[in-house]
């Protein structure tokens, strides 16, 4: 399986580097036909994609997560960094699920 990174120019820039494929996408409507296109690759695995990219078609992103085995879908934080708004691993799985999950502790 392979990856394919959706994200602005610098951080795809840094993913290619490491042997990723992907697009750069600004709007809306680029998100979305990245990941549409993205979801086409036979062997495509995991997509990684910027919060902010993501955040522009929210709807699709939980629609593959909720509905799909694959792609895994992987938000990353972009240049900016992470929103303070944004959600948790744990918090989706919760939401998604509708149980809470304990947090447990390590060694």
């Amino acid at each position: 399986m392979k990856f394919f990174c959706i994200a602005d120019e610098d951080t795809l820039r840094g993913f290619r580097l490491a042997g990723v494929d992907g697009r750069v996408v600004s709007t809306a409507e680029e998100s979305r036909q990245a990941i549409e296109d993205a979801m086409r690759l036979p062997d495509c695995g995991i997509i990684i994609i910027t919060i902010a990219a993501a955040d522009t078609v929210r709807d699709m992103v939980d629609k593959v997560r909720l509905e799909l085995d694959r792609p895994l879908i992987i938000e990353i934080p972009g240049p900016a960094g992470k929103p303070a708004e944004s959600k948790s691993l744990r918090k989706f799985v919760q939401e998604a699920v509708g149980i809470r999950l304990s947090q447990s502790e390590g060694p």
